[in-house]
């Protein structure tokens, strides 16, 4: 389908995929861990939180653009990590990075992808991107993977530091999931791109990580990490202001607020409820994020007032990705920018700057920020 349907909200682009996608790769996108408690929590921590707005203020020219990490971008939307992206779509993360490009947001490609640093740095090569990265037992196999991102003009690496296993997803392990036989890990050669094609244990993705990926990181890696690459790093997974000022006194240049997509721990802290205190841990000391529970302009609007200097989301891509490819993606991006855009002005605010503390709060009594 054209992706100048009726499709008119992040929703509809999900209801849309739900119906198409092969249960595989639906249930690998959609689900999350345990009892998936914590899918639900992304999404309440912002239903829980009410736009305090401003009127009589002159609203008629409006700027969305910001800077992150040095790079001009034309809204703080960006494209978070999502593996295996061509289970939704032939082209991937190519169309993924390009529709990020043509709509002025950041892209951030997985590790697990389907689609390579290299194919990804010839599709779009005036799309900012960051690359997420996991630490490997080999430690010359993670070396390498930033090497490539660094040659192919990637601006960042985003580590990501809630992994050392992954949570218990029980929809893979139902479906024993596999990536499908015509697709491969396109970072990797032999072994390292083909043994999720089978499992052994019931999710191969699992098996993946319990045999690839170093459970022993600490953040002595994250020095390592450091005095490899001179491109910024910025620290996914981080939910507590303890862990926040470590990495902000380690010197890293962001911490992305994220659980996860709710895919580790069933019932940790949602993103925009551990938000606030982690931006007031930092003290500016370094730039912060959030990912988890998108779905909304108004959702980034309470995600920016709340401290991060950027919003990323990861599913919502996927549905584009699934509905329509490139095209698809592209109007997710402009949905939630033209959100964005509507509760800017409705709020009192002109400029992304505008966007205060003060301009949220809590409509029941559960929590002060």
């Amino acid at each position: 389908m054209s992706a100048d349907s009726k499709l008119v909200c992040v929703q509809d682009f999900e209801d849309y995929a739900r119906s198409i996608l092969p249960k595989n790769a639906l249930d690998y996108y959609q689900s999350g861990s345990g009892e998936e408690y914590g899918l639900k929590l992304n999404r309440d921590a912002f239903r829980w939180l009410r736009i305090r707005p401003r009127i009589l203020r002159d609203v008629s020219q409006r700027d969305l653009s910001v800077t992150v990490l040095g790079s001009k971008v034309g809204m703080p939307i960006g494209v978070a990590p999502t593996a295996m992206q061509r289970m939704a779509h032939a082209d991937g993360e190519c169309a993924n990075a390009r529709a990020a490009g043509a709509e002025g947001a950041i892209f951030t490609l997985s590790t697990l992808s389907t689609s390579s640093i290299e194919e990804v740095a010839a599709a779009a090569p005036d799309t900012v991107k960051w690359f997420q990265l996991y630490i490997y037992k080999d430690r010359k196999v993670t070396m390498d993977l930033v090497q490539r991102a660094e040659k192919a003009g990637f601006k960042a690496i985003v580590l990501t530091v809630d992994a050392p296993v992954f949570g218990i997803r029980l929809a893979d392990l139902r479906n024993k999931f596999v990536l499908p036989s015509h697709l491969r890990l396109a970072n990797f050669d032999g072994h390292l791109s083909t043994n999720v094609n089978d499992t052994t244990s019931g999710s191969s993705i699992n098996d993946y990580v319990a045999n690839l990926f170093d459970q022993s990181v600490t953040w002595e890696d994250v020095k390592w990490l450091k005095r490899s690459t001179n491109l910024p790093i910025v620290l996914k997974g981080i939910l507590t202001e303890e862990d926040a000022k470590i990495a902000a006194d380690l010197g890293v240049q962001g911490i992305q607020v994220s659980n996860h997509g709710a895919r580790q721990i069933d019932g940790t802290l949602a993103p925009m409820e551990a938000l606030p205190a982690v931006a007031r841990a930092v003290g500016g000391r370094c730039e912060v994020f959030l990912d988890g529970g998108v779905r909304q302009g108004g959702d980034v609007f309470k995600a920016l007032a709340g401290g991060a200097r950027a919003v990323f989301a990861g599913r919502p891509l996927l549905w584009g990705l699934a509905a329509a490819g490139e095209a698809g993606a592209r109007q997710v991006l402009r949905i939630l920018r033209r959100e964005l855009d509507h509760t800017l002005a409705l709020a009192g605010c002109t400029k992304i700057s505008d966007i205060r503390p003060c301009m949220i709060g809590y409509g029941s009594p559960l929590q002060k920020l």
